[in-house]
């Protein structure tokens, strides 16, 4: 290892995981100093690119790896197992009588206009799950004792099963009363020491029974492969960097310990593109920009976020592969249309792009991969959109190679290779489009009263034609969108969320839930003393599920926010507090009828050091390095120069068109924009909608 060549070195590292690359970003919090790195993907084992790439990143920069104080990683391998189905072999134990209830789900058809579609299987056969005569009551109450010889049955039924990985204990109203569960999770543990068992009071205990017993079921499935890989990157990280602490990226926004995040990977189902969302939000604060739509485009997908006042919207269900999750997680949502994103005639003879991508395995044909097939990266090329080398000169671009995977479609539409290319891109970009107009037009948000801000490898490729066609003004690149991912990483906290039922009327008695909102401070305070050590400070936000008698779902209302215990509001102030957030979901609230509260949550963050980055900037503009012939729309090919970003000084202005390139990113400026480098390092594009 390298010895350590300053007292001022302080390292923070995020890796982030993508289809296509492995990008790290790296800070030293003594200097602020900037450090990033990009290596292909290897998706047979993740954790190869993140080990070799940290290597190569502290060799390259002559980096202390003993000064690598926090290493925090955002992973897709629970995401992908989910994609696949390549989890563990599991069983599901439950009350009698409701053993089906995963595979009935809520009788929604996947698409309402497919007939022929059905849901997924679920992820225990029917022959692996179980039934216990047992039965917990609605108010928690013991309506049917659970015996010892119905546990020794279940045990004796589940040796039986030949390679079980994987048990998920879901009893009913458990989370009222989870005595029965700990009993069979305890029996079941000690029992089969080597199987892994997930419990639902424990993996999310909030009522409403199918998306409890499905997402505990997930977390059952998932445990045996993210835990291994958490388990042989966690020994690895430290033969690099012996004295990180490593901390998991988890789908709500927040870091959580290794450990935590092998017992609940469930919690890490979105964790690469919720870093993303929460880099962005840092991004845009730095440029007085506060209400943002994400455009992270990476090589298999395309991930949209909605961001108001600095504020990633946050979801509480979602749907991964057909698989319902309830958990508190960044509300994005996924398309498949990324840079590996392959194009093909469809049987109608129309032109379509995705899902299917190329990935990094192997890849688009214009990376010498051995990749065959086009891809939007081989239109891109085509156009004279892309530079020759890429991340730093690491990957050269070959045109010959995108061609001839474009050629034969252009010659079956019967339009030459570029406007074959031009079909390509703006396909894509419709797929984009549409993904926006999902978090915002169809929520009741108008897209132009945002500014738009493209990362990952891609995002800057397609941003302006995006833009123009919602018809939003601006655009905010930030400094490093290729990495702004890993970027979020290192601007990350310590986060858990507790949550707890407690169903009442907002009356002027609200004594249960005030004891139950302590309780929960407890366990927040608990969390902190076991898992935030060294964390600066702790901020508590206290937040209530809340909504209408009679009605099937709730809104959250955050009541208290800051650093001391929060305590429950009055009921009048809560009342206020549902009507402010019901008129902004709804446009309408009634005073008059009954409210109740649902759920308590309590998020818990333990705010760890930070340090705003420095970033040696040039004092004049330099200018461009080449000019190539790139297309912009059908009439053809135009002169444009190509500049270097690192030469753009702040202040600078740039008429379109133009190419900006970068290590981790390319950004093209159209004819009809133009971009300007503001005091914090971000480039502003405003677009000429007319």
């Amino acid at each position: 290892m390298l010895q350590k060549n300053s007292s001022d070195e302080n390292w923070v590292v995020g890796v982030d995981v993508g289809g296509t690359f492995t990008d790290f970003s790296a800070r030293n919090l003594t200097t602020g100093q900037v450090l990033i790195h990009k290596r292909p993907s290897t998706p047979d084992d993740p954790s190869r690119a993140v080990l070799h790439g940290l290597r190569e990143l502290t060799d390259k920069h002559r980096i202390d790896p003993k000064a690598i104080s926090r290493f925090a990683h955002g992973t897709t391998v629970a995401t992908n197992a989910l994609l696949q189905r390549k989890g563990a072999k599991v069983a599901l134990v439950t009350t009698k009588g409701f053993r089906d209830l995963v595979e009935i789900g809520r009788q929604v058809r996947p698409h309402i206009y497919d007939l022929q579609l059905d849901a997924p299987q679920p992820l225990a056969s029917r022959a692996l799950r179980f039934e216990l005569d047992e039965r917990i009551g609605p108010s928690g109450e013991v309506v049917r004792e659970l015996t010892d010889a119905s546990i020794d049955a279940l045990v004796e039924e589940l040796r039986k099963q030949p390679k079980i990985e994987g048990v998920a204990v879901c009893l009913i109203f458990s989370f009222l009363n989870s005595s029965h569960e700990k009993r069979v999770a305890a029996a079941l543990r000690a029992a089969f020491p080597d199987i892994f068992v997930s419990v639902s009071s424990e993996v999310q205990p909030e009522f409403r029974e199918f998306e409890r017993f499905s997402t505990t079921l997930i977390n059952a499935f998932l445990q045996p492969e993210v835990g291994r890989y958490m388990d042989r990157l966690k020994a690895e990280v430290a033969t690099v960097a012996p004295n990180a602490e490593f901390g998991i990226f988890q789908s709500s926004g927040g870091l959580m310990s290794v450990d935590r995040a092998a017992h609940f990977p469930v919690r890490t189902a979105l964790s690469g593109p919720a870093a993303g969302a929460v880099g962005a939000a840092g991004a845009g604060a730095m440029s007085d920009i506060l209400d943002i739509i994400t455009l992270d485009i990476g090589g298999t997908s395309t991930d949209v976020c909605l961001i108001q006042a600095g504020r990633t919207a946050i979801a509480s269900t979602r749907d991964i592969s057909g698989f319902r999750i309830r958990l508190p997680m960044v509300d994005i949502h996924t398309v498949g249309a990324g840079g590996g994103s392959i194009a093909r005639l469809g049987k109608d003879g129309l032109l379509k792009v995705g899902p299917e991508s190329a990935g990094a395995v192997p890849g688009p044909a214009c990376y010498r991969r051995g990749g065959t097939l086009p891809t939007v990266s081989d239109a891109n090329v085509i156009l004279g959109r892309l530079p020759v080398a890429l991340t730093g000169g690491d990957m050269t671009i070959d045109r010959d190679l995108a061609v001839k995977a474009v050629e034969p479609i252009a010659s079956e539409l019967g339009r030459s290779v570029e406007r074959a290319a031009l079909g390509i891109v703006g396909i894509v970009t419709s797929n984009m489009v549409r993904a926006i107009r999902a978090v915002t037009i169809e929520r009741g948000y108008d897209p132009r009263k945002f500014v738009l801000m493209p990362f990952g490898g891609a995002g800057g490729l397609h941003a302006a034609d995006v833009a123009r066609s919602l018809g939003i003004k601006r655009i905010i690149v930030p400094r490093a969108p290729g990495i702004l991912c890993a970027e979020g990483l290192i601007l990350s906290d310590l986060q858990e969320d507790f949550v707890a039922n407690c169903r009442a009327r907002v009356t002027g008695n609200l004594g249960a839930a005030a004891a139950v909102v302590a309780d929960l401070v407890k366990q927040g305070e608990a969390w902190v003393a076991q898992e935030g050590e060294g964390a600066l400070e702790t901020r508590l936000v206290l937040s209530l599920d809340m909504r209408y008698v009679g009605q099937n779902y709730e809104l959250g209302v955050e009541v208290a926010n800051g650093s001391g215990r929060p305590v429950l509001p009055g009921a009048e102030d809560l009342r206020a507090a549902f009507f402010a957030e019901y008129l902004r979901a709804y446009g309408h609230y009634d005073e008059q009828a009954p409210i109740e509260i649902v759920n308590l949550r309590l998020r818990t963050i333990a705010k760890l050091p930070q340090r705003q980055s420095t970033t040696e900037t040039p004092v004049k503009r330099l200018e461009p390095r080449d000019t190539k012939a790139a297309w912009f729309d059908e009439a053809g090919p135009v002169p444009t120069p190509m500049f270097d970003r690192s030469g753009l000084p702040v202040g600078t202005t740039i008429k379109g068109p133009a190419i900006i390139t970068q290590l981790d990113s390319t950004t093209v400026v159209p004819p009809w924009a133009q971009i300007t480098v503001d005091a914090a390092f971000n480039m502003i594009m405003e677009i000429n909608n007319a």
